[in-house]
């Protein structure tokens, strides 16, 4: 598809892509907020984009994971002010291509961050198909959030899209096999499809990202959730990238500290499996 060609693989040259993520400290408003001046906020974000581009990650993508609980589908002016404070400083601070999620499923609001910063692409759950989430009953936004696309003419900005994502029940969809969701996606015209396991830090199977391969030859196919070191090769095979988040936080836990020496072996592994893919 033209979004494929002329915005993913023109941003990545090789394969596996690998997205570094970044869980934001929590943020102005939110039940776990400290009284953390934005600026220290944004600073710490800058320094794990640091350890990232040292280690030569492919793209990052910052997100507001100590947010608990979320809000569902909605957030706050101050959250999408204080989002793209930080992107902002991050996109200053680094020619690495950013992603934006707001959790949880404020997918608009990310949108207006990505436009107004100058990120390149946008994490979106629940595009296609109901699901009921830890939040509540999630509908499909697909339909209005391209929509909102176009209105504010941010159409270069790429849609990244989980299918039957994690920490839901799927079981009013269980009917629906996740090749058909994959194609639902594609026809909804997703610029990429994220697989992930059932919850954060859990790895979806390589025979789930390879039932969604078959069916789906033209997107991009990146994996989100539970890739480790162990994992890194089989889960690479058919995919086209990665977003690591928890692996490369100290004893595997996304909530704590970066660890250097993780990024370090993962990287190295990474470019023994792009040298054979070659």
């Amino acid at each position: 598809m033209e979004a494929f060609g002329r915005l993913f693989g023109s941003m990545f040259s090789k394969r596996p892509v690998v997205i570094g993520m970044i869980h934001l400290s929590p943020l102005p408003g939110t039940p776990g907020y400290d009284g953390q001046k934005l600026k220290e906020i944004a600073f710490q974000a800058c320094q794990e984009g640091r350890i990232y581009n040292k280690y030569g990650l492919d793209g990052l993508i910052i997100e507001n994971m100590h947010d608990v609980p979320y809000m569902k589908g909605k957030v706050g002016p101050e959250i999408v002010a204080a989002m793209t404070r930080v992107a902002s400083e991050i996109r200053d601070s680094f020619d690495l291509p950013l992603g934006i999620q707001i959790l949880s499923g404020a997918h608009k609001e990310s949108l207006a961050v990505a436009h107004s910063t100058g990120a390149q692409f946008i994490r979106v759950e629940g595009y296609v198909f109901a699901h009921v989430a830890d939040e509540g009953l999630m509908e499909s936004c697909a339909g209005e959030l391209l929509r909102y696309r176009r209105n504010i003419g941010a159409e270069d900005i790429m849609v990244w899209t989980d299918i039957k994502k994690k920490h839901s029940s799927h079981s009013i969809t269980s009917d629906v096999s996740l090749g058909e969701t994959a194609k639902a996606a594609q026809f909804f015209k997703s610029d990429g499809l994220i697989i992930t396991g059932s919850s954060t830090g859990q790895p979806p199977s390589p025979i789930s990202v390879q039932e969604v391969r078959e069916v789906i030859s033209d997107l991009p196919i990146i994996v989100g959730s539970g890739v480790t070191l162990k994992n890194i090769k089989e889960l690479s095979v058919t995919s086209s990238g990665v977003i690591v988040g928890s692996h490369f936080k100290v004893g595997g836990h996304w909530y704590n500290p970066i660890n250097e020496e993780a990024i370090e072996n993962f990287m190295e592994a990474v470019h023994d499996v792009s040298t054979l893919r070659r």
